[in-house]
């Protein structure tokens, strides 16, 4: 990481002075799609969705973002966007701020672009490991890969395993790993046979992470 303790803490005190406060509940939109960003967000609490539609009229899941982080990133910076909608995947609650001052701070103190640069960072991080995930020829190990970055973001350690705290729907994880929904459900349901997870209403619980691993090392 990029950021001091004291950088981070003076850009989310930006957000805390100067942010409107917005609650969403699960489900609402943040942006709405075809909609032009109205301002930049800080996540307070809560978990957003980032995706598109494609030309067929699905959804495609681009990143997940979750508390502490701002958004959109790369609007807030150079100003382009591609549309893309924002979603509450749970009750949410956002700190929101105009575009001008966020970058009118960052001109003030260009050591705040720390924290930023380190979100900007971990967003390519993310999209890098979606595009080598797709290097795999096989939906299954598309998927044990897909569920272990998941894992390793939203991971919560359980008595029974590592909880995904994530409501993940089958379509979501279909357009991650470019497959369909159906064939997504299919190998979802084969993983549970085998004792690897369990998929309870739309959360997913990985009960033996090394032998998902093992998969995707032979």
């Amino acid at each position: 990481m990029l950021a001091t303790l004291r950088q981070t803490a003076e850009l989310v005190e930006l957000f805390r002075d100067q942010g409107h406060k917005i609650t969403f509940r699960k489900g609402e939109y943040i942006v709405r799609p075809g909609e032009y960003p109205s301002g930049v967000f800080y996540i307070n609490e809560g978990i957003v969705k980032a995706y598109d539609i494609t030309k067929y009229g699905d959804e495609n899941l681009l990143i997940i973002r979750k508390e502490h982080e701002v958004f959109p990133l790369i609007w807030a910076l150079t100003g382009q966007e591609r549309q893309v909608i924002y979603e509450a995947l749970a009750p949410t609650v956002v700190l929101k701020i105009d575009r001008e001052i966020l970058l009118d701070f960052v001109h003030q103190q260009p050591d705040a672009l720390a924290p930023l640069l380190d979100m900007t960072l971990e967003m390519y991080r993310l999209h890098s490991e979606r595009l080598i995930n797709l290097e795999y020829r096989s939906v299954r190990e598309r998927l044990i890969s897909f569920l272990l970055t998941m894992a390793s973001r939203f991971g919560h350690e359980t008595n029974d395993g590592l909880l995904i705290a994530l409501p993940l729907k089958h379509q979501d994880i279909a357009s991650s790993i470019n497959s369909s929904r159906e064939t997504a459900s299919r190998e979802l349901s084969a993983l549970e046979r085998k004792g690897l997870l369990k998929n309870e209403q739309s959360q997913i619980l990985l009960l033996d992470v090394a032998g998902l691993e093992n998969h995707l090392t032979h």
